[in-house]
């Protein structure tokens, strides 16, 4: 892809790498103290022409998910990468799953020596997609001090989108409530209540406990005898060779009136 050039890097931004179907860049944050430790943020910048989409970890039914590379950064122990509540999209293709126009990936970010610079160098591997899918491989690089602040409202914004994660029956206004193997049914599948305000729409999502796992998206379905609860059903297909349902942990992700969750579940 064609660069876009933009300003030198500072501690606040990194140029964008990418055309004007998509482009990348790091953005700096304040860094925070967490149990007496400094937490170092920072976020991946995504910005997407209009009708153009990436994916997020689990794609769906297409697409691949963004890979992030930061093997060849400096001072850095760890880096963490989240993920914000991602949206459902019904194409050609099937069901995917991602973002469209701008996204922001909050990245945490652990120093091996406090003392000295972190610079954040990345390598990121991901796909824009409208009709056709383009692999992008995109690169930045940023100092990062724990003191930038020209957008450290955007990576707190999307820290804020990103799922909370909640155990199962929580008292909260959206909870994941009952989840039950439904063995009678064929093929197999996983019944879920959720409660959630009547007038907010659900969105729900299901991974398994490796990215070799494809389930399919949860859907509505009737049924359930608590008029408070709404229940999603998903097939247990897209397992690996191998590898069983019993015992395995799923990730569930609701997305509802604003609000996002994450709760792990095993199943029986």
């Amino acid at each position: 892809m064609t660069p876009v050039h933009a300003a030198d890097a500072s501690s606040d931004a990194s140029s964008w790498d990418g055309d004007s179907r998509g482009s990348m860049r790091l953005i700096g944050a304040k860094a925070r103290d967490e149990g007496g430790a400094q937490i170092l943020r920072a976020g991946v910048e995504l910005r997407l022409a209009p009708g153009w989409k990436t994916y997020w970890r689990y794609p769906g039914d297409s697409g691949v998910p963004p890979r992030f590379e930061f093997d060849q950064s400096e001072n850095v122990k760890s880096v963490t990468v989240l993920w914000p509540a991602p949206q459902r999209f019904n194409d050609t293709d099937g069901t995917t799953i991602g973002y469209k126009n701008n996204v922001v990936f909050p990245l945490r970010i652990e120093a091996k020596d406090r003392g000295k610079p972190v610079t954040l160098r990345l390598k990121l591997d991901y796909a824009v997609c409208e009709r056709i899918c383009i692999p992008v491989d995109a690169k930045a690089d940023l100092v990062v001090d724990g003191q930038s602040q020209g957008n450290d409202a955007s990576v707190t914004a999307a820290e804020a989108a990103v799922p909370k994660p909640q155990g199962l029956r929580a008292q909260a206004p959206l909870s994941l409530w009952n989840v039950v193997k439904d063995d009678a049914s064929k093929p197999a599948r996983i019944l879920i209540d959720v409660r959630a305000p009547k007038d907010h729409p659900i969105t729900l999502f299901a991974e398994g406990p490796t990215a070799d796992w494809a389930l399919p998206l949860p859907d509505p379905v009737e049924g359930g005898d608590n008029p408070q609860l709404r229940r999603f059903a998903v097939v247990l297909d897209g397992i690996p060779s191998g590898a069983s349902a019993k015992g395995a942990i799923l990730k569930l992700t609701a997305v509802s009136g604003g609000q996002a969750i994450e709760t792990p579940v095993p199943l029986d």
